[in-house]
Formats: C-alpha cells, sequence, structure tokens
C-alpha cells in the first residue's frame, strides 16, 4: 500500500474506527493503531481495506475487552469509567451526555451496526461480512438501532 493511499484511509476511517472499538474496550486508539500496522503489514492488500479494518478493529476490542475483565476481576476492581463518546458541540441541539448514555444502553448488535454505518460508512453488505451475517440483518439492526436511540433520546421520526 502506497503512503498517499494509507494517510487517506486513516484520514477517512481512525476516528469513525476509535468510536466503534470504543463501545468494546477502555483503549481504543491502540486497537485502531494496531489494525493499521497489521494493515501495512499485509502481503496481499485487502479488496475492501475499510471493512477488512472494521473487522480487524472489532475482533481486537473485543479480545481487550476479554483481557480488561479478566484483569479487574484479578485486581478486584470494577470501575466503569470510559471517555464520553462524543465531544459537546454547542448550537447542535444534540445533549452529548444524553446521546452517549443511549448509544450505550442500546443492543449491542444495533450499536455495532450504528456506529459501523454512521460513522465508519460502511455498506451493509460491508457490515454484514464483518459480523457474520447478511446485509439484511445488518440493515435490520441498523433501522432497529436508530429506533431505540430515538426512542431513549425522546425523538419522533418526523423527519422520515
Amino acid at each position: 500500500m502506497n503512503p498517499d493511499e494509507l494517510a487517506s484511509l486513516i484520514e477517512t476511517h481512525a476516528s469513525p474506527l476509535e468510536l466503534f472499538a470504543r463501545h468494546w474496550c477502555d483503549d481504543p486508539a491502540d486497537v485502531v493503531q494496531g489494525a493499521f500496522v497489521r494493515l501495512i503489514e499485509q502481503t496481499e492488500q485487502p479488496e475492501r481495506p475499510a471493512a477488512w479494518l472494521y473487522r480487524v478493529v472489532r475482533n481486537a476490542a473485543l479480545m481487550q475487552r476479554r483481557s480488561e475483565r479478566r484483569r479487574r476481576n484479578h485486581e478486584g476492581h470494577h470501575s466503569g469509567q470510559t471517555a464520553d463518546w462524543f465531544e459537546p458541540s454547542p448550537g447542535d441541539g444534540l445533549d452529548s451526555a444524553a446521546a452517549t448514555q443511549a448509544l450505550k444502553e442500546i443492543d449491542d448488535q444495533c450499536r455495532e451496526a450504528v456506529i459501523a454505518r454512521l460513522w465508519g460508512a460502511l455498506t451493509f453488505e460491508e457490515i454484514g461480512e464483518m459480523t457474520g451475517t447478511s446485509s439484511s440483518t445488518a440493515h435490520r439492526r441498523y433501522l432497529d438501532g436508530l429506533d431505540q436511540l430515538r426512542t431513549k433520546l425522546g425523538m419522533s421520526c418526523q423527519n422520515e
């Protein structure tokens, strides 16, 4: 992979990948960085690098979560403090704390589809490939996730 292609992938996908990994682990930046390193190390580049990155980040984040749980159990600590998922932005009308909490509370599979679609700009086919499901299942989970978010945030569906 040439440096310009890599720079473009990092610019486009690094932040959404961190958001995607954040709902599984406490250190999403390390997971994302590791995924980009693995991409560079590939002898044959993936056909769809974005979908490949999401799959690698998902697997690494899940492994990190399991490791974190084992460590916490071993140490006897159960601190659930993680960073907010959204930065407050004046004038956007979105309460970042409420949005973060709502996103944390929706079904894991739906949250995964929403984040991959909205912030990762993955197609439903790519989301399905990443999660081992069909594109229609990915689409259904995405729509279910949006409905759950609307309900939790007290929003109506007037724009549809």
